[in-house]
């Protein structure tokens, strides 16, 4: 699984013009799942994103996490992280996980996240979809999955 993570001061999401999901204060996790991803990477991703401490805590500038600062989360599916553009001049998306999987692995994703956190919004999977949002910092975390299992050298 892949995530860009946004620390935002607010952020929404808009389906036909309609807004499906917004938060407040926390991050926008754009994410996307891989090819071959399971419930593993999602437990993964999700405590990982959620310890981050990238919030101010009042003596460092990065030394809150998500929870410490009670903050709000929208996901939105984004299978475009898994972009290969190695070749040519457009993208292959042979990476990404087959849709039904992808979706439910998504759904699963955002379950787990509203176990810990108290306002999870979301977008609609496979959507058209229009996000804005207001990037705090400006601070913008990649993750992979893949590399969250490897050992530090």
């Amino acid at each position: 699984m892949r995530a860009v993570i946004q620390r935002v001061t607010e952020a929404s999401v808009s389906i036909a013009g309609k807004v499906a999901g917004a938060c407040g204060r926390g991050y926008v996790v754009l994410l996307g799942v891989g090819e071959g991803d399971t419930e593993e990477e999602v437990e993964r991703l999700w405590s990982k994103i959620w310890k981050l401490r990238i919030f101010p805590d009042g003596e460092h500038h990065t030394g809150a996490s998500l929870g410490d600062v009670e903050g709000e989360v929208l996901v939105v599916s984004q299978f475009t992280l898994y972009a290969d553009c190695r070749k040519g001049n457009r993208p292959s998306f042979t990476g990404a996980g087959e849709p039904g999987e992808s979706q439910r692995l998504y759904e699963l994703f955002v379950e787990r996240a509203r176990r810990d956190c108290g306002h999870v919004a979301t977008g609609e999977f496979g959507a058209d979809m229009q996000v804005s949002l207001v990037n705090d910092g400006p601070f913008t975390i990649c993750l992979d999955t893949d590399d969250l299992k490897r050992p530090r050298r």
